[in-house]
């Protein structure tokens, strides 16, 4: 069981013309591919998927963000909330926009919602987490979590944002930073 507890309800939402505004990651590690050698070949990135409480596919940690914490405050409360990780946030991907079929109230009635995004750098994977008994966790490699990406904005968000960020990211850091980045 975890000591951590999950936020619920909308009294603290925020709003802004009429979209709930909502915060989210897609978090991240690397991994060495393995040589049918042993040898250790490239650095893969992975990124860490749930599986969705109200039907197939898979999706990225979000959720509301609330009136007493920042954006980013608000995606990282969500990473730990639902996947049960913690990490760094690297960089801002975007805002995306779209409609909630099931979240619709007196101060959303089009049940709009505008995401902010963030490429999270996993940093720890919790054993106990809020959301533990209903959701599970994934890691794939990008062309997979494409695949699987139950939304459309999330999967605009993952090839238009991170992995777009990632080569720049990739081209724009020493090899030695990547070691101190490296998961296994």
């Amino acid at each position: 069981m975890s000591e951590l507890v999950a936020r619920t309800g909308r009294h603290q939402q925020r709003y802004e013309g009429g979209c709930r505004l909502v915060a989210g990651c897609i978090p991240y590690r690397y991994r060495n591919s393995v040589e049918s050698n042993g040898a250790a070949s490239e650095k893969i990135v992975e990124v860490l998927m749930i599986n969705s409480t109200s039907g197939p596919g898979l999706l990225f940690p979000k959720g509301g963000w609330e009136n007493d914490e920042t954006v980013e405050e608000a995606a990282l409360r969500e990473a730990l909330e639902e996947a049960g990780v913690r990490g760094e946030l690297k960089h801002f991907l975007g805002c995306y926009m779209f409609k909630s079929k099931t979240l619709q109230d007196e101060s959303c009635p089009e049940g709009l919602c505008k995401a902010a995004m963030f490429a999270l750098l996993v940093k720890e994977e919790l054993s106990s987490w809020p959301e533990q008994s209903t959701r599970r966790r994934s890691w794939l490699a990008i062309p997979e979590a494409i695949e699987c990406c139950r939304h459309p904005w999330m999967r605009k968000a993952l090839e238009e944002g991170f992995s777009k960020w990632h080569v720049d990211h990739l081209r724009n850091t020493s090899k030695e930073e990547e070691e101190d980045i490296h998961i296994s």
